[in-house]
């Protein structure tokens, strides 16, 4: 059995995230007051209690989720020792997964990801965009879809899963030309605007000198990264480079999960709010084995599952 940790992306936040975990253990209590020391603001009462609209901010949501994770993460090491072969996560979480492997500290993930969330807010709110999700189309309507809309690929969950990027108008005509397409279903999304895409450029080139700022070490483990689906080098000045592609790049985690698969992985352990990663894992192999590391409870099923595996 070879376990792969894998790490929750922005839209997974919920209020009352992380909650037990530091009401159980003082030692994860203090990562929550660490990072509001931290970022200047009070994190952890976000977490904890809402309101959901404040959670939502992704410059107050991509730290959240992030602390969040570790703090799952480390209270799973400290109830039962486990090593990984490797890690992942979608978006703001391959930060996530890159301090789990020892590239960044946890501070300096933190101060990345504010700043990641408050540049990609700006960039939202500077053009109107929005992201949709697409349903059981085929390579060829998926391609037709964004050539019709001028739509981006911004997400490849799983074959039969991708999420596109595009202007408010682009976004708003998709669901027709798809219907037309007779693709499956098309979903637009609640997000702030289109990740992922040209629209994050602003984002992207603000969050580089953020970055130059970073001591990036090797990672201890692999590290997959979403714009390769490949693990990340050794070299931090590579790792930074892809970082900053992934802003405005396709994540592509279905290609993560294959590449996992490549190094063995058979049982992924998903750490953070929310059971959507390890969902998509069962979906792109139903061989594979995924549980979920939310809250205590969460917790002690993975822990019993992993003691019987």
């Amino acid at each position: 059995m070879s376990k792969i940790c894998i790490f929750a992306g922005q839209g997974a936040q919920t209020p009352g995230m992380g909650k037990d975990f530091a009401e159980a253990d003082a030692e994860v209590m203090a990562l929550f007051d660490k990072a509001n020391a931290v970022l200047g603001f009070d994190l952890k009462k976000i977490c904890f209690e809402g309101p959901a609209e404040e959670l939502t901010k992704s410059n107050v949501c991509q730290p959240a989720i992030f602390v969040t994770s570790y703090a799952a993460y480390t209270t799973l090491q400290k109830r039962r020792a486990t090593e990984f072969a490797a890690a992942a996560g979608l978006s703001l979480g391959e930060w996530s997964a890159l301090c789990a492997a020892g590239v960044l500290d946890f501070d300096s993930t933190l101060k990345v990801l504010e700043a990641r969330g408050r540049f990609m807010q700006e960039a939202c709110e500077a053009e109107p965009s929005g992201m949709i999700a697409i349903v059981g189309a085929s390579p060829d309507q998926l391609s037709a879809l964004c050539e019709k809309t001028g739509c981006t690929v911004a997400n490849v969950n799983s074959a039969a899963q991708q999420v596109l990027s595009g202007s408010k108008d682009q976004i708003a005509s998709s669901a027709a030309v798809a219907k037309e397409l007779g693709v499956k279903r098309a979903i637009p999304l609640a997000t702030a605007g289109a990740f992922h895409s040209k629209f994050m450029l602003p984002a992207r080139e603000k969050l580089a000198p953020v970055l130059d700022e970073v001591v990036f070490s090797a990672p201890k483990f692999p590290v997959l990264s979403n714009v390769t689906g490949k693990p990340h080098s050794s070299d931090p000045g590579e790792i930074k480079a892809l970082m900053l592609e992934q802003v405005t790049g396709t994540t592509n985690w279905a290609a993560d999960v294959e590449a996992a698969k490549a190094l063995g992985g058979d049982v992924f352990v998903e750490f953070g709010p929310g059971k959507v990663l390890s969902g998509l894992v069962k979906k792109i192999d139903a061989a594979l084995a995924a549980f979920n590391v939310a809250d205590l409870a969460s917790l002690d099923a993975t822990v019993q599952a992993l003691s019987q595996g």
